[in-house]
C-alpha cells in the first residue's frame, strides 16, 4: 500500500536534492486549474500509457496528488494502478492540494509552468530585447532589412505564423540562423505563439554571440492578432539545412555557451554505466528533428525536440533530479538545449558525444503497448452500429472528439469517470470502446467490464482512426458527451470567435504574473550563472 505523506515532508523532499517523481493524478484540464509547481500531469485515465516514459525507474520516490477536497480518491487509486504494474516505493499526498495551500504552500493554473514561469524569469533575468507587434508591421511595411523566425514545431507554425515568417523551431535557432541571415546588418525577430518560445529563442541568440540585432516578438502571434493584424494559415516554409560555414559557426558559438553555463560532455561508455546504476534514472532524448530522428537514432533514445524540451520539459520528463543525456549530430542543438535545461535547474543535463556512430534504428519511436483485450473489427461495428443494444464509448479528447470527429452515435467520456458513463449509457448487450489509435481504449476495457458485467466489452482494433481510413461515416460535435469537458487543456486559440481574443488575453496576463508569484514559492530556485563576457 502507498504510504500517506504530509505536505510538510513533501515541502523537504522537494528540496533535498534526490531524484523525486511528483504526479498529479487528474485529467489535463482540471489540473489546468490548480496544480502544485513540480507536479507533472499523469491522469489515471492515461497511467499505462505514461508512466513508463515518464518515470521509466520502478522505485523512484514517487508521490501522487489531486484536488483533496472531492469525492474522488484519484491520487490513491494512482498509486495503487502503478504499484499493480510493479513501480514501488508509492505515496500519496495526504489532504491533496486543498491540505497544501492550507499548509501555505503556493498553487498554480496552468500547463507547462515550470517552463513558462522560467521564460518570464529568463525576460527579468536578462531584459531579452522584445518589439511590439505594431512596431514589427511597420518595419515590414518599410521593408526592414529582416527575418521572422519562428521557434514552434511546423504543425503549430501551419496553423497560423507572421507574414513572411519561417518556421525554425527553438534548439534549431543557432544551428540555422546564419542561413537566414548571414548579414549582420540583417534583424532577427524570433516569435512562438505566446511569450516563453519567444523570449527562449531570441537570448539563445544573443546568448550566441550573433552579431545582428535580435529581438522578441512580444506576445507572438496572439499579441498580433490582438493588434488586429492578420495572420497567414497553411504556410510551410522552415529555414534550411545549414552550410559547412554555418556549421562551423554554430559549433563555435555553442561550444561558448556550453563553456559559460558549464554543460559537460560524456561518451558512449560512460552513457552505459550510467544507465546500469539502478540507483539513479538517465533519460536519453534526441533533441533533432523529427524528421532526422526517424531516419536514424539510438535504439534507447526518444525523440524531444531541443526546443519543445525547454518549453514542456514536463511533457519528457517526471523524475526530477536525474540525468538527462541529451543527443545531436554535431553538438549545436543539444549544447543549447542543456544550457537551458542547467538554467531551469537540471544539474545532470549533459551532452552525449559520438551519440550517432554505430548502428541505429529508423521509424518512430515504439508507443506504450496495452495488454491483449477481446476487439472488434471496424467491419463487425460497422455491421451492428446503430442497433438495439449496441453502444459505442469514445474515451478519448473531448476535443478530439469534438473537432476531428468521432464515430456516428458514439458516446463520450473519460476513462476514471465511468460511472457517470454507465449512468449515461445504461444497460447494454455489447459496449466497443473507442479512441484515437485504439491504445486507451484497450486499457479501459477491463474498467469498463466491471461497470458494465452484464455486456461483452471490447475495444475496436486500430481506433477510431482505423474506421476514418476505412470511409465509414463521422460526426462532429458535442451531443453525447457522458461527463465535463475538462480532461484537457483549450488553447486560448481553441476558442471559437470572439471568445478566444478574451482567451489570449487572459493567457498573457497568467504568463507576465507567473514571475511574481514564484518569488514567493520556497520550493523554486532557479540557479544563477555568471554573465555574458
Amino acid at each position: 500500500m502507498a504510504e500517506s505523506l504530509d505536505p510538510a515532508t513533501l515541502t523537504s523532499w522537494l528540496v533535498d536534492g534526490d531524484e523525486l517523481a511528483l504526479l498529479d493524478a487528474r485529467e489535463l484540464g482540471v489540473f489546468f486549474d490548480s496544480h502544485l509547481f513540480h507536479a507533472v500531469c499523469i491522469p489515471l485515465s492515461h497511467l499505462e500509457l505514461m508512466l513508463q516514459r515518464l518515470v521509466p525507474r520502478r522505485d523512484t520516490r514517487t508521490v501522487w496528488c489531486d484536488a483533496g477536497d472531492g469525492p474522488r480518491h484519484l491520487a490513491a487509486d494512482a498509486a495503487a494502478r502503478a504499484e499493480a504494474l510493479g513501480w514501488t516505493n508509492q505515496h500519496v499526498l495526504t489532504g491533496g492540494c486543498a491540505a497544501w495551500a492550507a499548509a501555505g504552500g503556493e498553487l498554480y493554473s496552468g500547463v507547462n509552468v515550470p517552463s513558462k514561469a522560467f521564460g518570464e524569469f529568463v525576460e527579468h533575468t536578462y531584459d531579452t530585447p522584445r518589439i511590439p507587434a505594431t512596431d514589427l508591421q511597420a518595419m515590414l511595411d518599410d521593408d526592414t532589412d529582416l527575418v521572422v523566425l519562428d521557434s514552434r514545431p511546423m504543425n503549430e507554425f501551419r496553423n497560423m505564423s507572421i507574414p513572411s515568417g519561417v518556421d525554425c523551431p527553438g534548439a534549431e535557432l543557432v544551428h540555422r540562423v546564419k542561413e537566414m541571415a548571414p548579414d549582420p546588418a540583417t534583424t532577427v525577430v524570433v516569435n512562438c505563439a505566446g511569450r516563453t518560445r519567444s523570449i527562449i529563442g531570441a537570448q539563445s541568440l544573443i546568448n550566441a554571440g550573433l552579431e545582428n540585432r535580435v529581438v522578441a516578438l512580444e506576445n507572438g502571434t496572439m499579441g498580433w492578432e490582438l493588434a488586429g493584424l492578420a495572420v497567414d494559415r497553411g504556410r510551410d516554409r522552415h529555414a534550411p539545412d545549414p552550410t559547412a560555414s554555418s556549421r562551423a559557426w554554430s559549433e563555435t558559438a555553442a561550444g561558448a555557451v556550453g563553456h559559460r553555463f558549464g554543460v559537460e560532455s560524456i561518451d558512449v561508455e560512460q552513457l552505459e554505466a550510467w544507465k546500469a546504476d539502478p540507483t539513479r534514472t538517465t533519460f536519453v532524448l534526441d533533441v533533432r528533428t523529427i524528421e532526422e530522428f526517424k531516419d536514424g537514432h539510438r535504439a534507447d533514445s526518444s525523440h524531444a525536440a531541443g526546443g519543445q524540451l525547454v518549453q514542456a520539459t514536463d511533457e519528457y520528463v517526471a523524475t526530477q533530479n536525474a540525468r538527462i543525456v541529451l543527443v545531436d549530430d554535431n553538438g549545436v542543438r543539444a549544447t543549447m538545449t542543456a544550457s537551458w535545461l542547467r538554467q531551469l535547474g537540471w544539474h545532470d543535463a549533459v551532452v552525449l558525444v559520438g551519440g550517432l556512430d554505430g548502428a541505429l534504428v529508423s521509424g518512430p519511436e515504439p508507443r506504450a503497448a496495452a495488454d491483449k483485450v477481446p476487439t472488434a473489427k471496424v467491419s463487425e461495428l460497422a455491421s451492428v452500429l446503430g442497433t438495439d443494444g449496441v453502444a459505442v464509448l469514445d474515451v478519448d479528447s473531448s476535443v478530439k472528439y469534438r473537432n476531428r470527429g468521432h464515430i456516428v452515435g458514439a458516446w463520450w467520456g473519460v476513462r476514471s469517470r465511468l460511472d457517470e458513463a454507465r449512468s449515461a449509457i445504461g444497460p447494454v448487450d455489447r459496449l466497443v470502446l473507442t479512441s484515437s489509435d485504439g491504445q486507451l481504449a484497450r486499457v479501459s476495457v477491463t474498467d469498463a467490464q466491471a461497470r458494465w458485467p452484464e455486456a461483452e466489452v471490447v475495444a475496436l482494433a486500430g481506433g477510431t482512426r482505423a474506421w476514418r481510413h476505412a470511409d465509414q461515416p463521422m460526426a462532429l460535435g458535442f451531443e453525447r458527451a457522458t461527463t465535463e469537458p475538462n480532461d484537457v487543456w483549450y488553447k486560448p486559440y481553441d476558442h471559437p470567435g470572439d471568445v478566444a481574443e478574451q482567451h489570449m488575453r487572459d493567457y498573457l496576463t497568467w504568463e507576465i504574473a507567473l514571475v511574481d508569484q514564484i518569488e514567493r514559492d520556497p520550493t523554486i530556485s532557479f540557479p544563477a550563472f555568471p554573465p555574458a563576457r
